[in-house]
């Protein structure tokens, strides 16, 4: 117990009262302390966060025009704010442009603005403020920087010493008043007190209090004369009870040594489960930090997908623009021809970033299907190889495939042609000049085959191959080569573990690095068999000659229109009519009964979709075959339009060779419909 409540009955009343009053006061003043001073900190920010503001726009176009003396006579204008002790304006790019000092104060200026906001520093208030052009949060040309006084804490030394005064006139007047009154209440109290101290000394429980009035000290007095005599009845059974206490004593006695034994067991419990809680969260924790990890490297992804996507971008309009300007008389088919190239490598190479990111998104979502089967990986490497010499030639880079022996994998064939382009256009992209790249393929087992790529680049410290096929993360980002998004590595992992197979690095720094997949190996039947498919479909393709054929082509869209139909005029047996939408395709098709029909999904009017339903049920068109062309190239989208009845389902950008393909195997049907029919 505090000093202040010991003594008498008649000292705590009086603390008490003191006390609350003190508590009451305190609570008070303070409340209403805290509310000026918040009240003046929200003013005096908002007042110099609007001065900033309006220096701002008052020195924008100084800051535009790159005129110093008029934002220095814009800041001048703050002499008439005394309160203000300094100010500066930077440039765009954080260069001090103008400054003011109020007399007697240092020019002491940050080297650089800071972000925007208010905030305090000891006696001051610091506020930076963007300058924007016209009010454009797009066009920053600047900012303001204010530093001001800042009396917050003064105005605290001021209150706390108004408040001492005023609490301590005020105990003053509570303990006058206080010492007077609360005799009326401690009297009869204290008599009370006395006679049961008699009762305590004597052992004399028959002895009874005098009651003096009828309020709750009278309500006491009759409570404590019904105690006495309460105490004097339970005096009597004690004794009686005290064998029957001493034998419950004995019980609770064994009670408790088995209440230890149970808290005991519930201990070693609670234990385990705080051993288990705290293995849980330190996995969380990894959890938390691989989740940060991830979160960050798509941050970096957004930002590299903007330069990847804009760099082919650039190439793709620019040399276009550079062929629309053309002048005839000084342009060449060189130049031409040199341009185009340009145009069709961006176009790959941004089809390529698009291709990456929806395979990943496809895998992560579960919805790429593959066809895995026995594949020759003599013929797979040997198409590498022809992809990939042009790319090593530019860097003086040596490519050597070592000899297969006839080896089968079981893989889908197109995505292990994907694997092994990724693995080998890395291996050329991160090497030396003058460097060599070397693809070798070896049994690692009764029925494994690894595929080993060796380079001879800069080779990877541990941690780069730890973080290697992490989603995002970009070979380049040390060396230099910044080309790529970062997620062909994590595709090609997944792509192998989807086959059944695996994928390993190894590196050494500055001596290069070996990317290995193992696969199970092949079936010899199952080759033969699709080699015998493959023979019989190159058949198929060269068989497609014939009489002069009418091809309709409906699409709304000028230049994917025009391009179909440079392709068709290489086909001097197709004679092609063309519609703008799909209404007039359905009426062409009907009144033309072309052989094939080329069909674009999106257009306006009839959609590829609808005109499709509409040519299928009309017994004049249902036998034309009709091919889907469409820039939705989600395998959702492929297998509906497939099983809605398209012939082929082609997306954009359009492959003039797949183009070529399918037209041929529809004219291919056609004629041999043609010559089957009576």
């Amino acid at each position: 117990m505090t000093p202040i409540f010991q003594g008498s009955l008649r000292r705590k009343l009086l603390s008490v009262m003191l006390l609350t009053t003190l508590v009451a006061l305190v609570v008070a003043l303070g409340a209403m302390i805290a509310y000026d001073l918040s009240a003046y900190h929200r003013s005096w920010t908002s007042d110099v966060s609007g001065q900033a503001a309006l220096i701002g726009r008052t020195t924008a176009p100084a800051l535009e025009f790159d005129d110093v003396r008029m934002a220095g006579e814009n800041l001048a204008l703050l002499r008439l704010q005394p309160k203000v002790r300094a100010a500066a304006i930077y440039g765009a790019r954080g260069q001090v442009f103008a400054t003011y000092a109020a007399p007697g104060v240092a020019p002491d200026f940050p080297p650089a603005p800071g972000a925007d906001g208010v905030r305090t520093e000891a006696d001051n208030v610091l506020v930076f403020k963007r300058i924007v052009a016209n009010g454009q949060a797009g066009q920053v040309l600047g900012t303001v920087y204010l530093r001001a006084q800042y009396e917050l804490y003064d105005r605290v030394l001021s209150y706390a010493g108004i408040a001492a005064v005023v609490a301590l006139l005020a105990m003053a007047v509570a303990w006058l008043v206080s010492n007077r009154l609360q005799r009326v209440i401690t009297q009869p109290i204290l008599a009370m007190g006395a006679a049961a101290r008699e009762v305590v000394e004597q052992r004399d429980y028959s002895r009874r209090v005098g009651k003096t009035g009828d309020d709750e000290v009278g309500a006491l007095v009759d409570a404590f004369n019904e105690m006495m005599g309460e105490i004097e009845q339970r005096t009597q059974a004690l004794e009686a009870s005290n064998i029957e206490k001493a034998r419950e004593v004995d019980e609770r006695r064994i009670a408790q040594q088995e209440v230890m034994r149970l808290n005991e067991e519930l201990e070693r419990r609670v234990q385990q489960r705080t051993a288990q809680l705290e293995r849980s969260n330190a996995d969380l924790v990894v959890a938390s930090h691989a989740a940060d990890q991830a979160n960050r490297a798509k941050s970096e992804f957004l930002s590299n997908m903007s330069h990847e996507l804009r760099t082919p971008l650039n190439a793709i309009i620019g040399f276009g623009q550079l062929l629309a300007r053309a002048d005839p008389r000084t342009s060449t088919p060189e130049r031409n021809k040199t341009f185009v190239g340009h145009i069709v490598e961006a176009g790959h190479h941004l089809l390529t970033l698009i291709n990456d990111i929806l395979n990943l998104a496809q895998i992560e979502a579960g919805r790429l299907s593959l066809s895995v089967e026995s594949v020759l990986l003599a013929d797979v490497l040997a198409e590498c190889r022809t992809l990939t010499e042009s790319m090593a030639a530019q860097r003086n880079i040596r490519l050597l495939f070592s000899s297969t022996d006839d080896l089968l994998v079981k893989a889908d064939r197109t995505r292990l042609k994907q694997v092994l382009l990724n693995l080998v256009s890395n291996a050329i992209k991160y090497n030396r000049e003058m460097g060599s790249v070397a693809v070798d393929t070896l049994r690692s087992g009764p029925e494994l085959i690894r595929i080993s790529v060796q380079d001879t680049g800069l080779g990877m410290r541990p941690d780069q191959v730890e973080a290697l096929f992490q989603p995002f993360n970009r070979l380049g980002q040390e060396t230099g080569v910044q080309e790529g998004t970062g997620i062909g590595l994590v595709v090609t992992k997944r792509l192998v573990e989807l086959m059944g197979g695996t994928i390993g690095v190894s590196s050494t720094p500055g001596s290069g690095s070996v990317f290995w997949i193992e696969l199970q190996a092949g079936e010899p039947m199952l080759v033969q068999r699709a080699a015998a498919l493959a023979a019989a479909a190159g058949e198929a393709a060269v068989a497609a000659t014939g009489p002069r054929v009418t091809v309709l082509c409906v699409e709304d869209n000028p230049a994917s229109l025009k391009l179909i139909q440079e392709v068709m005029a290489t086909r001097p047996s197709v004679r092609l009519l063309t519609a703008g939408n799909g209404r007039i395709g359905v009426e062409m098709a009907r009144e033309h009964r072309p052989d094939l029909i080329l069909m674009d999904n999106n257009m306006p009017v009839l959609t590829g979709r609808e005109a499709q339903v509409i040519l299928r049920d009309d017994p004049k068109t249902a036998g034309i075959p009709i091919i889907a062309i469409s820039a939705n190239a989600m395998p959702g989208a492929v297998a509906a339009g497939l099983e809605a009845g398209f012939f082929r389902y082609l997306t954009k950008p359009i492959e003039v060779g797949g183009l070529i393909e399918a037209v041929d195997s529809a004219l291919e049907l056609v004629a041999k419909r043609k010559g089957s029919a009576p």
